[in-house]
């Protein structure tokens, strides 16, 4: 369990340091900007998928982890283990580009989530609908053993699929640690709007977890 642990707050520290490093270092509110960023997260999840994944099953985020604790896929230890590793790698992540933003490298920023025009309720309803999409499609690709050499592919693409839409709403979340990281080490507006992003993408991952045990029951 302890080199899973470490697989996943590695994992997870790179998903935020290259995910949220090129949003605050590029910006999305540029030109190419979105692609940019949306491409960064989805290219980290297949290079982590295919480095570490045979370690841990590279969730490197708390909501996939809940995904598959629903899914009977994991224990409830397991799930604690795996969420206290992957939000220490998400706080790293943000350390090292706070060190970075100090030297004026990057935004200040941190590439944290953000309300869409202050409104609670929009934010959680695209959150939960992106994270609903986003663990679907991971429970699906990791179902059959005949899709394992192309489900790190699927995974990074389709994270991919929901930044682009996302980003600009929220900046996307789908993981309570990707987003708790930078919200802790950039303060201010990101920290007080924090639990919505990991409130939302845990809601969203439990309906996705229940709504795909109900269409691949038997019964």
């Amino acid at each position: 369990m302890l080199k899973k642990c470490i697989a996943e707050c590695l994992g997870t520290c790179v998903l935020v340091v290259f995910g949220c490093g090129t949003a605050a270092a590029i910006g999305c509110d540029v030109s190419g900007g979105y692609v940019a960023t949306a491409l960064a997260f989805g290219l980290v999840i297949v290079a982590m998928a295919y480095s570490i994944g045979n370690i841990s099953g590279c969730h490197i985020n708390p909501a996939v982890s809940l995904g598959m604790l629903i899914s009977g896929k994991m224990s409830v230890s397991d799930f604690i283990s795996y969420v206290i590793s992957q939000c220490i790698g998400g706080v790293i992540g943000a350390l090292i580009l706070k060190i970075l933003a100090s030297s004026g490298s990057i935004d200040a920023g941190l590439g944290a989530n953000g309300l869409y025009n202050g409104d609670i309720g929009i934010s959680i309803l695209v959150e939960v609908i992106l994270t609903f999409v986003f663990v679907l499609a991971i429970l699906g690709v990791t179902s059959r053993d005949g899709f394992s050499s192309v489900a790190g592919l699927v995974i990074g693409l389709t994270l991919t699929l929901v930044h682009l839409f996302g980003i600009y709403f929220t900046g996307t979340s789908v993981n309570p640690a990707r987003s708790l990281g930078p919200a802790l080490l950039a303060g201010g507006d990101a920290l007080s709007s924090v639990w919505v992003f990991i409130v939302a993408p845990l809601i969203g991952a439990a309906l996705a977890a229940f709504c795909y045990k109900f269409l691949d029951s038997d019964k």
